[in-house]
């Protein structure tokens, strides 16, 4: 049983890893999937509403038949479907690693998180499964949480969120596609400019109010993120942040 009680208007750290810390993002088609499930996923629609968005109904939809997976989706519909709905979390940072995802959370709505991520980890798992001709879990247990419970952890979070890849070596943190590194370094960029917003209305982050008013140019996010880095690989006090190994 969970010990940790998500309330509305906090921030968490949220992450997992794969079953025996296996790899469960092997083709670039797996990140994505992931990826859109933030999007699609942050809201209380029912997955029978997101099919009548795209215009196929549930009751006479056979999932079983192999036509059924060749279905070519409207993204611009369920675009638009989305855009209506309200999200129950803020994404205020990501990444997705190889065999693990971080997230920076903020809840909005009762159960938010938990919800979230249910569907989140459901709808990846299935498709794991699926591809892979895997059975049974794809993560290892129950994601886990931390509540940020000051302004400055979640600064330094933020941090080594986006810094994650590098600091498992594992690649450069500012050229990793899978993490959301480049949208705020653009948003700052489009700030400091006094430019239209970066990001568009399907992003999957939000809440980034939590983000930039914390530095005055992208340069500094970027330097923040890599004193960050180096901390996490060489300060032994920096150790008991490290909440996971690969």
């Amino acid at each position: 049983m969970r010990k940790i009680f998500f309330d509305n208007n906090e921030y968490y750290h949220i992450y997992n890893r794969g079953v025996n810390k296996q790899n469960i993002f092997i083709d670039e088609k797996d990140f994505w999937k992931f990826f859109d499930n933030l999007r699609d996923f942050n809201n209380d629609s029912a997955y029978e509403e997101r099919l009548n968005a795209i215009g196929l109904h549930a009751h006479s939809f056979d999932f079983k038949e192999p036509s059924a997976l060749k279905v070519k989706v409207d993204y611009k519909a369920l675009g638009s479907f989305l855009e209506t709905q309200e999200k129950v979390v803020d994404v205020i940072s990501y990444t997705i690693n190889p065999n693990h995802p971080h997230l920076i959370l903020k809840q909005l709505k009762n159960k938010g998180i938990s919800n979230f991520m249910h569907k989140v980890g459901l709808s990846y798992t299935n498709y794991f499964n699926k591809n892979y001709g895997h059975s049974g879990h794809v993560f290892q247990g129950q994601f886990k949480a931390i509540h940020i419970d000051s302004e400055q952890y979640l600064l330094w979070l933020i941090g080594y969120v986006n810094g994650n890849i590098a600091i498992h070596g594992l690649d450069d943190a500012e050229n990793y596609p899978w993490s959301s590194y480049g949208a705020i370094f653009k948003a700052l960029g489009a700030l400091k400019n006094k430019e239209p917003s970066a990001l568009s209305n399907l992003s999957v982050l939000s809440g980034l109010e939590a983000v930039l008013p914390q530095f005055s140019s992208p340069e500094e996010f970027k330097k923040f993120v890599k004193q960050v880095i180096k901390e996490s690989k060489e300060n032994k006090a920096m150790k008991k942040y490290l909440l996971e190994d690969i």
